[in-house]
């Protein structure tokens, strides 16, 4: 009942309290002694109290010796004993008894490492399930904010914070947007917006790992595992999902604390931890260092947020010192974006460069006022426990100390957006010939941007409204050859080209949504990209027609033949209204409207005009070839231009049918 306290030379290494285990190294002579908390009895109040050794324990562990109001251990052996003292007070009859478990021990590093990595392992998996299905609950909302991204600085930020809290990853939102400006969907000053928000976003990971419901880890993986497995309701299997990744996370916290709480009664670790602790100016840029390097070489910051909080909580590291391993873990996470713009274009390398200097710049001013302001505001706020001078809840102070600065970090660079895309943009210069090598560039559609379904999703949408807005310039190309009295060969070459181009965006679309459909994603998602599928399907049959028509004409040049100028002109209208016809899909699906019943309405009347419009010129023309005699070629050219025209009419429609729904 009455706390003792171990102590070799005159250091205090442990205290013990009564049915608890004292953790020593063996070798080891330890002088324990009864505290100043006997004067709270008054039994005890001005009398030394005597202490008689009332059972030993093991003497072949340790050997105990009762010298006055100390005790004397001496182990001998790896072990556990239990000894009781019996505590009098003189002349009273008054007396205390106390069992103590002692148990001597050496570090068991292979236990330790893997308790800290096998938590590791599964705090990173609960993130991922976490944010898997927050995504599937979220999808349809967290497209919607992709889409309202404008040059906007406020609103850009507001977007980058609003997806990162839904994918909980900085990182995945940081390569998603250098993707978007690789595939020109964003412009770089949107990115840098994004990027600043994003960072934003990432801090509420910190605030769930303050919830103190560790222990219920096993207990929320348990039911929610249950509920995923054999719930048939896919909403309900998804939010299953986010508590289950919940769980893991937690259940990996309480392993990596587990895994480190002996650490706590190593001198060595403990001399190791002073080396680099940030009570000094110095102190503080080694562990911001330090906080660097081991996001650097875990790739997540939210993992090495979850281990400072671990080692903090269990007090391995002080406060102060796990404040500032935060700080570096900002500037540790910029190394995925700039791996994943390895290969892009120019902007969506300054986008990468631009969340380096965003977090070192910001690391290094408050870095130079974190002891004498930075700190004080957050100690402030969390409070201080007046006894022990500590804060009072280390978990709460980290996680405000993360969200602090990156609030204010943004807030200080925000006016700055357009000063810092500028300089970007004079600083970070494109090669000689890299502006012609982006235009030609097909998707950056990758495999290893499928993290995330939803944002997958909207990369590929874009790629598809590319793919269809190459086949209505393709159109006009055409036209412009047929048309031409003398057709320019590096326009032909062109043309065939851009046909090659489209084959190719197809291969590239087809490959990342069917590795997108292998996933675990939604209906809703599944069903867009099957819709895509469709739609690059039918678009790149549309290029092949098109082709057909062009190498239909030039046949007939190469011959000394063309089509008679009635009939030409006649294809001319019919070739315009094929392209106003395909021009309307596009736009309707590029503005994402969801008036399906419209656009059916509209591709019908469009359809039938341009039906009527076709069967006008082919009655024409038979009604010509009974007035004249034509070269069999022209009538086989004719043939193979109607028919052209008619299959691009039924693909059009049928890329309107997919973004309606229909089969």
């Amino acid at each position: 009942m009455v706390p003792l306290q171990a102590s070799e030379s005159g250091h205090e290494f442990i205290r013990l309290f009564p049915d608890q285990r004292m953790l020593l190294q063996p070798g080891r002579t330890i002088t324990t002694w009864i505290s100043g908390e006997f004067e709270k009895f008054d039994d005890f109040k001005e009398v030394q109290p005597v202490i008689i050794l009332e059972e030993d324990g093991k003497k072949d562990v340790v050997e105990v010796d009762v010298q006055g109001d100390k005790l004397r251990l001496r182990w001998k052996k790896i072990g556990t004993s239990q000894i009781t003292l019996r505590i009098e007070k003189p002349g009273s009859g008054h007396i205390f008894y106390d069992r103590i478990k002692l148990e001597a021990w050496t570090p068991d590093y292979g236990l330790m490492f893997f308790s800290v990595l096998g938590g590791l392992g599964i705090f990173l998996l609960g993130m991922r399930q976490m944010s898997d299905g927050l995504q599937l609950v979220a999808g349809p909302s967290l497209r919607k904010l992709i889409a309202t991204v404008t040059d906007n600085r406020f609103s850009a930020v507001l977007v980058g914070f609003g997806v990162t809290s839904i994918i909980q990853s900085s990182s995945v939102t940081t390569v998603m947007v250098v993707g978007f400006i690789n595939s020109q969907i964003m412009t770089l000053s949107q990115g840098i917006g994004v990027i600043m928000g994003a960072n934003i976003g990432t801090t509420i990971t910190g605030w769930i790992l303050t919830l103190n419901i560790g222990k219920y880890g096993l207990h929320i993986i348990g039911v929610a595992g249950l509920i995923y497995l054999f719930s048939k309701m896919e909403r309900t299997r998804f939010l299953a999902m986010i508590f289950l990744g919940l769980g893991f996370v937690f259940f990996g916290l309480e392993l990596m604390q587990y895994g480190f709480v002996p650490l706590r009664d190593l001198p060595e670790f403990s001399t190791w931890m002073e080396s680099f602790s940030a009570e000094t100016q110095l102190g503080v840029y080694f562990c911001i260092a330090i906080g660097c390097v081991l996001t650097l070489i875990v790739q997540s910051s939210s993992a090495t947020l979850g281990i400072t909080i671990s080692l903090a909580a269990i007090g391995v590291i002080r406060f102060e010192t796990a404040a500032a391993l935060v700080l570096g873990e900002n500037i540790g996470t910029t190394i995925t974006a700039i791996l994943a713009s390895i290969g892009s274009s120019t902007n969506a390398k300054r986008a990468a460069y631009f969340h380096v200097l965003f977090n070192v710049l910001g690391v290094l001013w408050v870095s130079s006022i974190f002891r004498w302001l930075y700190l004080p505001l957050i100690l402030s706020i969390v409070g201080v426990d007046s006894e022990t001078g500590l804060i009072r809840d280390p978990k709460v102070g980290i996680a405000l100390t993360h969200t602090v600065f990156n609030i204010v970090n943004t807030v200080v660079f925000l006016p700055f957006t357009g000063i810092a895309a500028r300089f970007l943009m004079h600083y970070v210069r494109e090669t000689d010939n890299e502006t012609e090598k982006e235009q030609s560039r097909l998707t950056t559609l990758g495999i290893r941007r499928l993290e995330t379904p939803a944002m997958a999703i909207e990369r590929s949408r874009i790629e598809v409204i590319r793919m269809g807005n190459s086949c209505l310039r393709l159109l006009e190309k055409v036209a412009l050859l047929i048309g031409a009295e003398e057709p320019d060969q590096k326009n032909i070459d062109r043309a065939f080209h851009q046909e090659e181009e489209l084959d190719t965006l197809q291969d590239e679309i087809i490959e990342y949504t069917s590795s997108l459909l292998s996933g675990n994603i939604s209906h809703d998602i599944g069903d867009a990209a099957h819709q895509q599928l469709r739609m690059a399907d039918e678009l790149e049959s549309i290029s092949d027609y098109l082709i057909v028509i062009l190498k239909s004409y030039l046949k007939l040049r190469k011959d000394g033949l063309a089509i008679p100028e009635p009939q030409k002109s006649e294809f001319k209208e019919l070739h315009h209204a094929t392209e106003e016809y395909l021009s309307m899909i596009i736009r309707f699906y590029s503005a994402r409207r969801t008036d399906f019943a419209d656009l059916t309405t509209e591709v019908h009347a469009q359809g039938h005009s341009l039906t009527r419009k076709a069967k006008i010129t082919r009655d024409l023309f038979i009604k010509r070839m009974s007035e004249e005699k034509f070269d069999p070629q022209i009538v086989i050219a004719f043939n193979t231009q109607f028919n052209a025209y008619r299959r691009v009419r039924e693909h059009a429609q049928n890329v309107a049918e997919a973004i309606a729904g229909m089969k």
